[in-house]
């Protein structure tokens, strides 16, 4: 049998050494492997051969942005199947290439021009005065290691080919149709519109309305717009009547509502799911897609749910002839909470 203690690679790391000890290898700190320089770091021309290949990379994004811009804009759809297909091959090798551009150019810029040198940093105390000071210096580091700044082809052509890349996600937003405005603010209701029964548009009278009852409610004429659809998801109110002893009125709307008879829209202000279930015995209005509730003796004030705002109430009162008409249109923007409100 061998002796094998000598420091053969038999010996699990145990190296003799010449005055008899032994160093025991297994816990030894490796350390960070040695740097292999990449050709580019060695040959200029290497370098700047791998510059021309970013740029054209960049290139090419802009060349795809502007094939999606030429196929979205210049490419006229008519009732032929093949002026379709073509717009679409067109935006979709627009898209395509500009995104793959910008995307593999980064990633070749980094892999062949950019620092990949490894090295540990030691975290350091806290210091507020010079942490604005740590800050620009570890910015002007970035921006040295990148090589941004001296190498101007690169710069120039990421920055067109960012610029463009985004330009078609606006053109594509545009599609999305007009900017609402203050098309929100104006409903179908007016002074003396007369409140009907939604679908016939049967005209309601208020000794038609019994405490507990609830009419789903369209102004007088909808069926005959044009856009009654779109109008239709304005207008669409929800009739009540109460106990007027159980009515809280608020400073000002004390006339809004009839003996008790009230006017809510029935689009909730949350994601504008339509409100369609009463709660008689608690006079609560529940939107059955996400629970946003409403309390109706509070001017349907939320108590429950995601909903941030109350439900716009129509103002109401009854004609010469005994019939429910509103009193003008709402006095705040229907439908989900948007910018505008704040």
């Amino acid at each position: 049998m061998s002796d094998r203690s000598n420091g053969t690679p038999g010996n699990s790391g145990a190296v003799a050494t010449a005055d008899g000890r032994t160093n025991d290898m297994a816990h030894a700190d490796p350390g960070l492997p040695p740097h292999r320089p990449r050709l580019s770091d060695t040959q200029p021309r290497a370098a700047k051969r791998n510059e021309r290949q970013v740029s054209l990379l960049f290139l090419v994004s802009i060349i795809g942005t502007l094939l999606f811009f030429f196929g979205y804009f210049f490419i006229r759809l008519d009732d032929t199947v093949a002026t379709l297909r073509l717009q679409n091959l067109l935006l979709g090798l627009g898209t395509a290439f500009a995104m793959f551009g910008i995307g593999i150019g980064v990633v070749h810029w980094a892999k062949t021009l950019m620092p990949d040198h490894e090295w540990v940093e030691e975290r350091h105390t806290i210091r507020p005065e010079a942490d604005r000071k740590d800050a620009e210096g570890i910015i002007r580091g970035i921006l040295e290691e990148s090589g941004i700044a001296r190498r101007p082809l690169i710069r120039n052509t990421l920055i067109g080919a960012g610029a463009l890349a985004v330009l078609p996600a606006i053109a594509i937003f545009r599609d999305l149709g007009p900017l609402p405005g203050d098309a929100l603010r104006h409903t179908m209701w007016n002074k003396g519109v007369r409140l009907t029964r939604d679908p016939d548009g049967t005209p309601i009278r208020a000794a038609d309305v019994q405490i507990g009852s609830v009419f789903h409610v369209i102004p007088e004429g909808l069926n005959e717009a044009e856009d009654k659809l779109e109008q239709k998801a304005k207008a669409v109110v929800l009739l009540m009547r109460l106990n007027p002893e159980d009515l809280n009125p608020s400073a000002g709307r004390e006339n809004w509502g009839y003996e008790g008879i009230v006017a809510y829209s029935k689009i909730c202000t949350h994601v504008g799911c339509p409100v369609a279930l009463y709660e008689q015995h608690t006079h609560h209005l529940l939107c059955p897609c996400h629970q946003s509730t409403f309390d109706l003796t509070q001017e349907c004030k939320v108590i429950f749910g995601p909903a941030s705002h109350p439900l716009p109430q129509l103002p109401i009162m009854v004609d010469d002839q005994g019939y429910l008409v509103a009193q003008s249109d709402f006095h705040e923007p229907v439908g989900p909470s948007f910018w505008e409100r704040g």
